[in-house]
Formats: C-alpha cells, sequence, structure tokens
C-alpha cells in the first residue's frame, strides 16, 4: 500500500459535491471541466469527491445509437484514464456517474476511483422513464467499497426513491451514500422545492444515520431542466452544505464518519439496533411460509 493511501486512516473526511454543466455528446469538454473542478476541490481540502450521474456524455440521447456511440468501455475510456490519473496525483476518491459500454449491453454506472485506480463500480438498479429505451438494469446489487477513508456505498438517482437501497448500504456498514444524480425540475411543485432529491437525502440520512452527498448538475438540455440542488447531509438529516442553488459550483461538508459508526439517536435508541429483525430480516425481506 502506498504511502500515500496510508496517510488516509482518520474518519474525519472533506466531502464536496461538483455541480456541474455537462454538454450532451461532449465527452473531452466534459472531461476537461471535470478535471478542472477535481483540482479545486483538491485544492479547498477535498478528500472524496462526488460528481454527478452520467457526468461524462450527458443524459438525454435522441436514440439508442447515439447512447451506443457516447457510452465508455472501462477498461479503455479516456474518462476513466482522466479520472484515474487525477485521483493519483491529487490523493483523492473520486465517485462519478458514466454511461457503459460492457459488450453490447449499456448500463448507468457510477464509479469509485481512488488513488491507485479503480476501486468498484455500481450500475443503477431502478431505471428512469428512457432510460428503459438504452440500458441495462443494474445487476451488481449494493455493494458497500471499504477504503482507507471509510466504507463507501453508491446509489444512483431514482435508486433514491426506494428506501430499501440505503437500509441494505447502511445494515452492510456503509459510512456514507453518494448519490451521482440528475434530478430534474417539477413544475407541479412549490417554487422552493422544485425536486424532491433533497428532501429524499435528508430523510435517508436522518432513518439511518449515515452521511449522503448528492450532486446533481446544472443548466438545460434539449428540453430538460436540471436545478442543482446538490447537497450533503449528516447523520441527523440535516444539511452541513446545501442545498445549493441553480448554478454551477463546488459544495464542501466535513464528515466525521465515527459519528456512523457509534450512531445513536439518544441514549435509549437506534435506527440501527432498534429493528425488529424477529418481524423483518436484516435486508427487508420479510420472511413467509412461501
Amino acid at each position: 500500500m502506498s504511502d500515500t493511501v496510508l496517510k488516509r486512516k482518520s474518519l474525519n473526511v472533506k466531502v464536496s459535491c461538483l455541480q456541474m454543466d455537462i454538454k450532451i455528446g461532449d465527452i473531452d469538454a466534459n472531461i476537461e471541466k471535470s478535471v478542472k473542478m477535481i483540482n479545486e476541490a483538491a485544492d479547498n481540502g477535498a478528500v472524496l469527491i462526488v460528481m454527478p450521474e452520467m457526468a461524462n456524455s450527458g443524459y438525454v440521447f435522441n436514440n439508442k445509437e447515439e447512447a451506443m456511440s457516447l457510452a465508455e468501455n472501462l477498461d479503455d475510456s479516456k474518462s476513466m484514464r482522466a479520472w484515474s490519473k487525477i485521483a493519483h496525483d491529487r490523493n483523492v476518491y473520486i465517485v462519478s456517474g458514466i454511461t457503459e459500454l460492457d459488450g453490447y449491453d449499456l448500463f448507468n454506472t457510477a464509479v469509485l476511483i481512488g488513488p491507485d485506480g479503480l476501486i468498484g463500480k455500481y450500475r443503477k438498479l431502478h431505471l428512469w422513464e428512457e432510460e428503459f429505451l438504452w440500458f441495462e438494469p443494474g445487476n451488481l446489487g449494493l455493494p458497500v467499497f471499504h477504503t482507507p477513508i471509510g466504507r463507501i456505498g453508491i446509489v444512483i438517482c431514482y435508486d433514491m426513491w426506494f428506501p430499501e437501497t440505503f437500509r441494505i448500504l447502511t445494515a452492510q456498514g456503509a459510512d456514507i451514500v453518494c448519490i451521482p444524480t440528475n434530478w430534474v425540475t417539477i413544475d407541479v411543485l412549490p417554487n422552493d422545492m422544485k425536486n424532491f432529491g433533497p428532501v429524499l437525502a435528508q430523510a435517508a440520512a436522518h432513518c439511518n444515520g449515515i452521511y449522503v452527498a448528492a450532486a446533481d448538475r446544472v443548466g438545460k438540455e434539449r428540453g430538460m431542466e436540471f436545478p442543482g440542488k446538490s447537497l450533503i447531509v449528516r447523520t441527523a438529516g440535516i444539511p452541513i452544505a446545501g442545498p445549493a442553488d441553480d448554478k454551477e459550483q463546488i459544495i464542501y461538508g466535513d464528515c466525521n464518519f465515527a459519528k456512523v459508526r457509534g450512531h445513536g439517536t439518544n441514549k435509549y435508541n437506534s435506527t440501527k439496533k432498534d429493528r425488529r429483525l424477529d418481524v423483518y430480516d436484516e435486508f427487508l425481506g420479510y420472511k413467509t411460509n412461501n
């Protein structure tokens, strides 16, 4: 193990979310912007850096052929090479969405990259709207990645609408759940609540006693508007950074993962210890006689 990795033993971790305006189809420009923002985050002390969903390619494809043309195989990916280099050079950990090509299959994927390269990947389980036309449903489950800076879980955007995702990651010991996302504006909601993403992030952190870091994008793409509202939430469900506005920016939050590992709501209660495992099993599958 490298000396730089050995230094990352503290449970105090500075997390950042890169709220980016991503250009559909312009992978080179998106990579260049992401590297610039990663450098800025690292200059400001960030160790764990979260980027939006499909940060390499953009999101609103016209057809399957366009999606295929913009997808990257992780073994031969210019995005992965650039992010791996900057992670190594700056001694940081990066979570980013990427449009992944695996054989003939496409996946809405998030990668976790550290100073020594790719640590692991997660494929979005719950596809949203036209994603069903391009992507295969995720087939890697809900892994938790053990790293020198902490235990990291990942979900992507619409996965947040399923509380099981956070509870399963929590049951496996996650300190933080990182969320690359492309939340969209919902016009029927009040002006100060153009999407439910921040509410769900806060609820997940509060109910599970974990940190949550969600990086959304901003701008418009082929008629779809992205409102930003990236945030970092502590274990009590209270934001320590954000929700951000609808401009391109970086937000930061100091996270103490010791609070996760010793979590208790009060001296009597803990949302981990108080689970009724006599009624439901650890991973929420109700036991039946069938």
